[in-house]
């Protein structure tokens, strides 16, 4: 049986389970070295190292981490 060459098509955006640095970095309004000085200083939102050496975030953790820091700002 041969396999399909087609691509899956991209899930909608916020129904993917994992996001990338640019992504949470775009959505912040941040610098990859902010980030960067933010995960050395541990403030930045949970992650995790694939083994290609690239970042990604559960959107839950990401989600909750965002929520925490509105909570203290109150």
């Amino acid at each position: 049986m041969p396999r399909s060459t087609t691509k899956p098509a991209n899930p909608r955006p916020g129904t993917r389970r994992h996001l990338t640095l640019a992504e949470i970095c775009e959505d912040l309004g941040i610098t990859r070295s902010t980030f960067y000085d933010w995960r050395a200083k541990k403030k930045a939102p949970p992650c995790f190292k694939l083994p290609n050496g690239e970042l990604r975030f559960r959107r839950t953790d990401y989600e909750r981490w965002l929520q925490r820091l509105e909570e203290a700002s109150r």
